[in-house]
């Protein structure tokens, strides 16, 4: 039976995938016409998967199953639909239609649930319209900043504004908030997103804690000048700081376990006979416990006061997002090992997740934990991701036997 389900969730993810704002590559940003037709297509998936559906105050679209009695706190299952620019098509949206078929499999098993089932396709996990992640389970989880409303996106465009223009009012976003005492717990499956199941030829992972990360806006300031009449003894060039920087993060990043990464990096004023005057780049900074991740992060400061310093240079950075490491719940872990062994692999793989989820905000509200499924070469945020039908069917069996294990343990 696995097999013809797997192959419609991959049918899916594809139909999902055409809802893009771009032609000739997928990107789906929060509170978009895209956003709003793929919440429009899941709602109808989950109908014909006997759910009740709505759309919260965030934007996040939602879906219940009741259990043998109206009103059971509910387990919530899900993940996100919004994605970065030039993506992959099962980053989050995989895990959005595995479980809609858990759902739709325990109801027509007619199996009496000591609890709900929930579905959530949450609205914003990657921040790439407005430049922070996790709006969609941050509204959920009650854990919202007043602040968040001033961001803005490219166009100018701030979240307020585009909450109204999506037909959301931001007044009554607390409606999206839920209590705790709501909710059992939360699970989730995604892709890996690295290599390990890969490398070691297995299909299916437990994960045990979430990558704590921080990010940041850096500047380092020089003092443009003409690039044929200024000396090198003379210069205060930014780029060249910039770039020793770069290669300093690596270093460090190495030394102390941590995984930094520099994605962006741009030259002011820009010009290819000018001296760069000022550059501006971003820090991105991981590691599975956050001492160890703060530790870089001095370590990298250091680095820059030095550099800056030897080459007449000033430096700032601004932090931009925070996420502390999370562990997953030992219980829910307990249950996806037990899904996992359900498929035969006797000794299911455990490691920490070094991309950041939903479960990261979620965690703040209920207890979590998530199943990963191996990807093809680990490639994940671009066209390339890739699962097998064999890999997904293998999913669709652990998650739902996780969740089977949680209403024999309840």
């Amino acid at each position: 039976m696995s097999a013809p389900e797997a192959a419609l969730i991959l049918e899916r993810c594809n139909d999902l995938a055409g809802l893009s704002s771009q032609p000739d590559r997928l990107e789906r940003v929060h509170l978009s016409p895209e956003h709003r037709a793929a919440n429009d297509l899941v709602a109808r998936w989950m109908t014909e998967a006997g759910l009740s559906t709505w759309q919260d105050a965030a934007g996040n679209q939602c879906g219940r199953l009741e259990g043998s009695a109206p009103g059971l706190p509910a387990l919530l299952l899900g993940s996100h639909i919004d994605t970065v620019p030039d993506a992959g098509r099962y980053d989050g949206m995989l895990g959005v239609l595995l479980a809609i078929a858990v759902v739709d499999r325990l109801r027509r098993s007619g199996i009496a649930l000591p609890f709900a089932l929930e579905v959530v396709a949450f609205s914003d996990e990657e921040g790439t319209r407005f430049g922070t992640a996790l709006l969609g389970s941050r509204a959920l989880a009650g854990t919202w900043n007043e602040e968040w409303w001033q961001l803005t996106d490219k166009d100018g465009i701030t979240l307020a504004e585009a909450f109204q223009d999506f037909g959301l009012d931001p007044a009554r976003l607390p409606g999206a908030f839920r209590r705790g005492e709501s909710l059992v717990g939360y699970l989730e499956t995604h892709i890996e997103q690295g290599m390990q199941l890969e490398d070691a030829d297995r299909r299916l992972a437990v994960v045990t804690s979430i990558a704590g990360a921080r990010r940041f806006a850096l500047t380092v300031t020089g003092t443009a000048g003409h690039a044929g009449g200024t000396p090198f003894d003379r210069r205060r060039d930014a780029l060249i700081g910039a770039s020793e920087l770069v290669v300093a993060i690596e270093r460090l990043s190495k030394e102390t376990g941590t995984i930094g990464t520099v994605g962006r990096l741009q030259a002011f004023p820009g010009g290819v006979n000018v001296i760069p005057g000022r550059v501006e780049l971003s820090l991105d900074l991981r590691a599975e416990f956050d001492a160890d991740r703060d530790d870089c992060l001095e370590r990298i400061r250091a680095a820059a006061d030095e550099i800056c310093t030897r080459r007449g240079l000033s430096f700032a950075a601004t932090e931009t997002y925070r996420a502390d490491a999370v562990t997953c719940d030992p219980g829910l872990q307990a249950a996806i090992g037990a899904g996992i062994r359900s498929t035969g692999d006797a000794e299911p793989m455990a490691f920490w997740s070094r991309a950041g989820h939903d479960g990261v905000a979620v965690s703040a509200l209920t207890r979590f934990a998530m199943l990963f499924l191996r990807c093809r070469g680990g490639v994940s945020h671009h066209p390339d991701e890739h699962v097998t039908a064999a890999d997904v069917a293998a999913a669709l069996d652990a998650y739902e036997a996780a969740v089977l294990h949680l209403v024999s343990e309840y």
